[in-house]
């Protein structure tokens, strides 16, 4: 069985023109993650691959540390930090190196300040683009879905933790699988830790209670994975329904975190894209808002990013009419929301609601979902429903029938070389998006281009799509439009104008025909995936002519159908 895992693996680098990547993945240390890292490492070897230890952390394991030999390793890089000499994965060395295949322990580690990148699922990221392919392992309880779960499991926060999305772009996943009573054999027979960390980690996180729902946790996360792929295929979506998830925040709302890790879970569960919706109120303004604030918000709407949703900011002086507005125009179907804050008596006697209440009373066709985020010993969310359990129900029409929806649209046939536009200076906002309207309009009569920015700059008036994660999704519906159309502008030194704490990029300019609303959100939801493949941007930040962007593009595409989670691995 590992033999035939390892040639799995050895086909995929054989016909890949990308770095792939094959995580081990476990429920604790002592599993043996590295180990199968190691042999495969060594069969790959046998089979004529070029393969180098980017970095394996031994722990002192004998037996782990015997697999290295006969395998290169590449030197690690050293640095001081607060007077301490420190040793990390030289990232620069392993480029230069260039192996077909790096083997790379801990995949969630914070990287020594002053680093490369912050974090080493980055420094992977970064090889995988350069062509190199990544074997690594990590533990279930560094996903940051999960962060909230492991918490009240263990009663042990972890701090070092990577976006679902490193787990769900993976090429191939492998359960590293041992019986708690197996693991905790290994733990007293000293082949984990020393000697005097044992009994210590026996009372604390090695206990069996924790253990198994860590165990449990693993096996209920690839059970996701594998369905979830399953279900990403192009027939299954034509049939899916549009119903969407979004997730409500506020600029100060007790535990957001936790709200976005729940919808985050929901969302995979449900197969559905989720959007993160803020609305700044006039109170709210940046010229008004406190920078505690402003770091606060700045920072959730980050997570919500780095989670998966697509994050909106909405202007309006009503919360819970803006949410309704942009609900109806998105297709959501479940909204997730926390805890109401209490309103004063004298409020409620004149007959006042909070925000929550009127989602409640009002979500005509929809699923409210509402999080206990009180600070107070906050109760557990309710489960998320396995597929094939009750299930949020699909949007319905006033007909009371599930919305007819076409087929998933392919991105490069929605683009040609005409509407891709590089910029090589900074380019004010609106000539941006005029310039990308115009490359979208031209020669395909789709309409007036004056008419079209200007529902293009309303959208924009009432929240801007220009995100602090360095990418625009600028779109309209337009009345009688005959197909839709996205427009890409490349920003090598950003939008002048725009204020964000990461330069903008990449503008996709989205039209659709506001007969189909359904396409705008698919549309959407792909692009989400772009703005998250790192491989794909520094793959289009390195293109020279519309024609290539369009051929990287492509070939993304034709990538994302090889990928696969295997079974455990039983040591």
């Amino acid at each position: 069985m590992p033999e035939e895992r390892a040639d799995t693996f050895l086909r995929l680098i054989r016909r890949a023109g990308r770095g792939r990547l094959k995580i081990y993945l476990g429920y604790g240390a002592g599993v043996g993650k590295t180990y199968q890292m190691l042999l495969e490492g060594h069969r790959l070897k046998d089979e004529g691959i070029d393969v180098v230890v980017g970095l394996v952390e031994t722990h002192g394991r004998a037996e782990t540390a015997k697999l290295i030999e006969g395998l290169e390793v590449v030197p690690r890089r050293r640095q001081e930090y607060r007077g301490v000499v420190l040793e990390e994965m030289d990232l620069s060395a392993v480029l230069a190196r260039k192996p077909q295949v790096a083997l790379i322990d801990e995949l969630a580690h914070t990287n020594i300040p002053g680093s490369r990148n912050p974090k080493r699922y980055q420094d992977v990221q970064d090889i995988l683009a350069e062509g190199i392919h990544v074997v690594t392992t990590m533990n279930i309880q560094h996903l940051e879905s999960l962060y909230d779960m492991v918490e009240k499991a263990t009663h042990v926060r972890i701090r070092e933790r990577i976006p679902d999305t490193v787990l769900a772009e993976a090429d191939q996943l492998v359960n590293v699988d041992l019986t708690t009573e197996d693991l905790r054999k290994r733990l007293l027979e000293g082949k984990v830790y020393p000697q005097e960390r044992i009994q210590t980690a026996l009372s604390n996180f090695f206990t069996e209670s924790n253990l198994e729902e860590l165990r449990e946790m693993t096996m209920r996360e690839l059970a996701s994975q594998i369905d979830q792929r399953r279900r990403e295929t192009p027939e299954e979506e034509a049939i899916a329904a549009p119903d969407q998830i979004m997730v409500c925040l506020s600029s100060r709302g007790p535990r957001s975190e936790a709200l976005l890790r729940y919808a985050s879970r929901l969302a995979g569960k449900l197969n559905r894209n989720w959007f993160a919706v803020y609305v700044q109120t006039p109170s709210e303004e940046p010229t008004v808002i406190d920078a505690h604030t402003q770091r606060i918000l700045s920072g959730t709407l980050t997570l919500a990013k780095q989670l998966g949703a697509m994050v909106f900011t909405y202007k309006g002086e009503d919360i819970a009419d803006t949410l309704f507005r942009f609900a109806r125009e998105y297709r959501v179907g479940t909204i997730v929301v926390g805890s109401p804050t209490p309103l004063p008596a004298w409020k409620r006697w004149l007959g006042e609601r909070s925000t929550v209440d009127r989602l409640i009373h009002d979500a005509r066709g929809m699923t409210v979902v509402v999080l206990d985020t009180r600070e107070e010993e906050a109760a557990p969310p309710r489960p998320i429903p396995e597929r094939g359990e009750s299930e949020t129900p699909p949007a319905r029409t006033a007909e009371g029938t599930a919305p007819a929806v076409s087929r998933q649209p392919v991105l490069s046939n929605l683009i040609i070389p005409r509407g891709i536009v590089i910029w090589n200076q900074p380019v004010p906002k609106e000539l941006a998006l005029r310039t990308l309207v115009d490359a979208a309009v031209a020669g395909a009569e789709l309409g007036d281009p004056a008419t079209i920015l200007g529902q293009v700059l309303k959208r924009e008036e009432e929240g801007s799509t220009f995100f602090n994660e360095g990418i625009a999704f600028p779109h309209a519906r337009i009345e009688n439009l005959a197909h839709p159309v996205v427009a890409m502008g490349i920003t090598r030194q950003g939008v002048s104008d725009v204020s964000t704490e990461k330069t903008v990029e990449y503008i996709f300019l989205v039209l659709t025909p506001a007969e189909s609303p359904d396409i705008q959100v698919r549309i959407l939801g792909i692009l989400a995936r772009v703005s998250r493949n790192r491989h794909l941007l520094l793959k289009i930040q390195s293109c020279r002519t519309p024609e290539e962007v369009l051929s990287a593009i492509q070939d993304w595409e034709a990538q994302q159908a090889v990928s696969g989670v295997e079974p455990a691995v039983k040591r």
